[in-house]
């Protein structure tokens, strides 16, 4: 069974699916379960119900927002892939540090096929579990913000949050 926790962010609501075992399946800025739901792969997907404590995940998103921006790195997380490269990419983009955005084309170096710039945007596109797999660092190759899943907005407001706390 997973547990679903939905927490106040300066970024809006943060709603995250987590199983038994304390892996975070889906998360998202949203107060729907329902919207996180589509996100669990179907092997993965379990009945949901509230959690009813505070867990070490909620303390690891109050802190990142508290300025521990690192407090969110070693979150258990486990979505399906679809092969090798998304497995890799997704390790690698726990690598990209905060307030240091990379873009499409630097982070499919990073992940080793630097000319896979498509499949580095798949890569995040797919990511089930916003936050912890920091797909909002990933930037245009000009440098603008291109699409995220829970809207361009809280992309902004994290990346703020990031630069700014760096910047201390």
């Amino acid at each position: 069974m997973m547990r679903s926790m939905t927490l106040d962010t300066p970024a809006g609501p943060f709603t995250y699916l987590v199983s038994e075992a304390g892996a975070v399946r889906a998360s998202g800025f949203t107060s729907e379960i329902d919207a996180l739901l589509p996100l669990v792969h179907r092997n993965l997907l379990e009945e949901t119900r509230p959690a009813t404590q505070p867990d070490a995940i909620e303390e690891a998103v109050r802190s990142y927002f508290d300025g521990e921006l690192d407090a969110i790195d070693n979150v258990a997380v486990e979505q399906h892939t679809t092969g090798p490269f998304l497995t890799h990419a997704w390790l690698v983009m726990r690598d990209i540090k905060p307030g240091h955005p990379v873009t499409y084309r630097e982070y499919a170096a990073l992940a080793g096929r630097p000319t896979a710039i498509r499949a580095a945007a798949t890569a995040c596109a797919r990511n089930a579990v916003a936050l912890f797999l920091p797909c909002h660092r990933v930037v245009g190759t000009d440098g603008t913000l291109r699409g995220y899943r829970w809207g361009v907005g809280v992309k902004t407001a994290l990346l703020t949050h990031e630069q700014v706390t760096v910047a201390r």
